[in-house]
């Protein structure tokens, strides 16, 4: 398939009430779920379009209960644009795999915790042995 940027590209809109943004959030995430089987395609993920879905359920309801409308509409114009991203296949496969590579399982340390243990797991080593 091949790239068209203008394809999904929209114009930035300000919605005027509550109901024309409700009914953009759910166009929105209509256009997700149903672009959800071409992402997999396009990025040949081992991730089945089902728990592509999931999270990206779980992402529009991690927002559910923003009442700011600026902020909905700041966050309608995110969302469109990584929806862009990802069906042009503007992306790299690890930032659509992100969300599932998050290691949930291990507590959040703070920066004291760590500095009081002396050593930093989450350091970035350097590439060569030699430096």
């Amino acid at each position: 398939m091949t790239t068209i940027p203008t394809r999904l590209a929209r114009a930035a809109t300000v919605s005027t009430s509550s109901v024309h943004q409700r009914r953009r959030v759910l166009d929105l995430y209509r256009e997700w779920m149903r672009g959800t089987p071409e992402i997999c395609a396009l990025y040949c993920l081992d991730v089945p379009p089902s728990a592509v879905r999931a999270v990206i359920r779980q992402r529009f309801e991690k927002n559910r209960y923003v009442s700011d409308p600026k902020v909905i509409d700041v966050l309608i114009h995110k969302s469109r644009q990584e929806y862009q991203e990802a069906v042009n296949f503007w992306k790299q496969e690890p930032h659509v795999l992100g969300p599932f590579l998050n290691n949930r399982d291990r507590p959040h340390r703070t920066f004291l915790q760590k500095f009081f243990e002396g050593r930093d797991e989450d350091a970035v080593l350097p590439a060569s042995p030699n430096v």
